[in-house]
């Protein structure tokens, strides 16, 4: 078919009206994209040292989350949490002062506070004073004042402050606590709780030579030198030593499990290895809880110069024992005692609540050797049937942001952080004075 000049230049007019039409709306949509979805969230973290990766390794696995603006003194944290979050597709501005960022960042939702445990209260309240939700990584302060001001201020503000004591999120440990402690007394009575978290001889943390701090930089922000900058946990302006660094996240399930505060704790520890540090490099402790069972006492050891049975928890009762640890091999099992007055468990095995109990291995030596008077038959071991696939802290911050965006209730308000807090702050208190500290209630009150 033959075409005329005119009706070359409709079609022609017409294919640009089309092209225009079609890129406006590729821009169109490319806006659209953009666009917050009603879940979406804006988020900054304060903080980008090793905990700092740990808790954004764990976000960047969660639907929704925009990660808007990072904020550390050194540069080399800044550029490590920059990049990886670039490889996940979070382009954000950089500061050095938190303020800053508070006052330039006007669209945010929430921020993860991973500073040293000294700065947390300045941190959150200041974040919580702008309208904004609050992560905070535990220990919440090495301070009892400043803990209870974070208390205080998320309450004035009405924002959410979830503090990261990421097992009361960990699916597995509420299968284990809630379901077969508490629900089905799977123990009978829970009479004693033990856990420890030990490590081999380390020396101190260094600084890589390409990413030097300045003298000027760490006086401004409150570090007397580059070693205790690196250091913190040892120094008792910054931190609480090992036994709240490590031993927070532990002692406080004791809580959990026995369903009240502990009443009472005795300690003993010292600085006998690490003699250039200012907190103890070794701490042994016991706790008692007065429930309506009657007495119970939770054992905690934290070694800094033995690896050890490595980081792991176990509930002692009647019935049995469960063990459990946040890496699996570590501890995984439920035990049953081989006493007379004990129910069968068959029964939770074949509900799913717990697995098949495995087969003893008994070496071929020792299968006919008559088990001593004064010991017990070994128990059988059931394995714990949850596992846990994702990072361990995500299921604490997937808590935390559907806690903003649904109304799902905090795993670890700041209420039952501050709890924490007071049980574990004080075993410093009583490896210092070689005496029991006590408890009243009313010291768990923020």
């Amino acid at each position: 078919m033959d075409m005329n000049r005119k009706d070359f230049m409709q079609s022609t007019v017409a294919a640009g009206t089309l092209l225009a039409t079609m890129k406006a709306r590729a821009v169109e949509n490319a806006e659209l994209s953009a666009i917050k979805k009603p879940d979406d969230l804006n988020v900054a973290i304060i903080g980008c040292g090793a905990e700092g990766l740990v808790l954004l390794t764990a976000c960047v696995r969660i639907p929704g989350l925009r990660f808007k603006a990072i904020c550390d003194i050194w540069s080399y944290s800044k550029r490590y949490a920059q990049g990886t979050l670039r490889k996940h597709g979070h382009t954000v501005n950089v500061y050095d002062d938190y303020l800053e960022m508070l006052d330039k960042e006007t669209d945010l939702d929430a921020v993860i506070v991973a500073t040293p445990d000294w700065m947390h209260a300045e941190h959150a309240n200041a974040c919580l004073r702008k309208g904004l939700h609050v992560y905070c990584e535990k220990e919440m302060s090495n301070s009892l004042e400043k803990a209870r001001s974070m208390v205080q201020t998320a309450k004035e503000t009405g924002k959410l402050l979830q503090i990261g004591h990421q097992r009361r999120s960990n699916p597995r440990y509420i299968h284990a606590i809630e379901k077969l402690i508490r629900d089905v007394k799977l123990l009978g009575r829970v009479t004693h709780a033990t856990a420890q978290w030990n490590r081999g001889r380390t020396d101190d943390i260094g600084i890589p030579k390409n990413y030097p701090i300045s003298a000027e930089t760490l006086d401004k922000y409150g570090y007397n030198s580059v070693q205790e900058f690196r250091n913190w946990r040892w120094y008792k302006k910054y931190g609480g030593g090992p036994i709240v660094d490590l031993g927070s996240h532990q002692i406080d399930l004791f809580e959990w499990v026995f369903g009240v505060n502990p009443s009472s704790v005795v300690a003993s520890g010292g600085i006998d290895y690490y003699h250039h540090h200012e907190w103890y490099d070794n701490v042994l402790c016991i706790y008692e809880y007065h429930n309506e069972q009657g007495t119970s006492r939770g054992y905690y050891e934290t070694l800094t110069t033995s690896s050890h049975r490595g980081f792991s928890e176990a509930f002692r009762g009647e019935n049995g024992t469960i063990e459990i640890a946040e890496i699996p091999p570590r501890g995984n099992s439920a035990l049953r005692e081989k006493h007379p007055a004990v129910p069968a468990w068959e029964p939770y095995a074949e509900q799913g609540l717990i697995l098949a109990k495995s087969k003893p291995i008994v070496a071929a030596a020792t299968k006919n050797v008559m088990i001593d008077v004064r010991a017990s038959a070994p128990p059988e071991s059931w394995p714990l049937p949850i596992d846990l696939t994702k990072p361990a802290h995500q299921p604490h911050l997937e808590n935390f942001f559907n806690a903003i965006r649904y109304g799902t209730p905090l795993n670890c308000p700041g209420e039952k952080g501050y709890e924490t807090a007071v049980a574990v702050l004080a075993v410093n208190r009583a490896v210092a004075s070689n005496e029991k500290i006590n408890f009243k209630e009313t010291d768990f009150h923020a």
